[in-house]
């Protein structure tokens, strides 16, 4: 099997094979019990490969599309050895993960290999504003966010917009203290549409190169969240034009099926054009990855592997494939 490696640092690349250890446990485990005494893919064996898939958190509609593929191709060659079926499965789960390029939405141009950086030739400030359910790790992933958009070399400024939720502006705070960056705030309960739009005056005024934009966590409420979503995008175009250039929905992907769902309902709420997924490090469900970003053609900008500031990673659909092959045979 060929694989696309070279991309990512050795130290990177060692936080993303860790990282993805469980996911990888749970799906090859399966794939091998499966293929024990088997030489070739055959419709019996295709039929239970159909539920390693959907019993691996990609979900039924990306499972199917992958299921189909190696029917088509078992139909077609006549015979498929079992080497052969991991270099179709690789090929087909990375061709599955959404680029920006052939997104539905207009999504921002996407960020490459490991490095924190900026798409060339956009404005500054690049707004990026965030949004995702309460407890998916909203606050820490724009901490960690800030940090690496620091180390890069750029000015950060947080707007700390969620103001409904207890303590939010003061977790957001301590992760401006943290990253060593600018926070704009209002006090608790305060219209979070001007926290937006004090948070890009300051960063106009300071010549800032990126704001990251906390919102609130609420879906109780669709409607209510839609309109809150609007009026803040609004205010941030009177100062800064096209603002928002990304809205990154954060998901926690140990929620498995339940991240599904939050994709669907902020879909209905707002444009999303990148996705964030967190905790990867401590489940066996990230096929959610593959499946969310298939199933709702948006790109995944980063994922988290860890507690560690730096521990997250700019999303590389390559290396992210090939790390899940890594030591299929181990």
């Amino acid at each position: 099997m060929k694989l696309f490696g070279g991309l990512f640092s050795k130290e990177k690349k060692e936080t993303l094979d860790k990282g993805l250890e469980k996911t990888k446990r749970g799906f090859f485990d399966k794939l091998k019990r499966a293929a024990v005494g088997r030489s070739q893919v055959d419709e019996d064996f295709l039929d239970e490969l159909e539920e390693v898939f959907v019993t691996s958190d990609m979900g039924v509609d990306t499972s199917l599309k992958v299921i189909d593929m190696l029917k088509e191709r078992v139909a077609r060659d006549k015979y498929v050895g079992i080497d052969e079926l991991y270099d179709l499965l690789y090929q087909e789960m990375t061709r599955l993960l959404c680029d920006s390029d052939d997104a539905a939405s207009e999504a921002s141009p996407a960020l490459s290999g490991e490095d924190f950086s900026l798409p060339a030739g956009v404005a500054r400030p690049y707004v990026i504003m965030v949004v995702g359910v309460n407890g998916v790790g909203k606050t820490t992933t724009i901490g960690k966010l800030a940090r690496q958009y620091k180390d890069a070399g750029y000015k950060v400024i947080l707007g700390a917009a969620d103001t409904y939720r207890a303590a939010a502006i003061e977790q957001l705070e301590e992760w401006a203290r943290r990253s060593d960056v600018g926070i704009v705030k209002q006090r608790e309960g305060s219209d979070p549409a001007s926290v937006a739009f004090d948070t890009l005056q300051s960063a106009v005024r300071q010549q800032a190169d990126v704001v990251i934009i906390d919102t609130a966590g609420r879906l109780h409420n669709k409607v209510g969240l839609m309109d809150e979503l609007s009026k803040i995008k609004r205010v941030m175009q009177k100062v800064v034009p096209g603002a928002p250039n990304e809205v990154l929905l954060v998901l926690d992907g140990s929620t498995g099926q339940n991240a599904f769902e939050q994709t669907r309902q902020f879909l209905a709420a707002t444009q999303v054009t990148g996705l964030a997924i967190t905790k990867l490090d401590g489940t066996a469900k990230g096929g959610v990855v593959i499946g969310i970003s298939d199933q709702f053609r948006i790109p995944v900008r980063y994922i988290g592997l860890g507690e560690g500031i730096t521990d997250l990673q700019v999303f590389n659909k390559r290396e992210f494939v090939e790390s899940l092959f890594n030591n299929k045979d181990k």
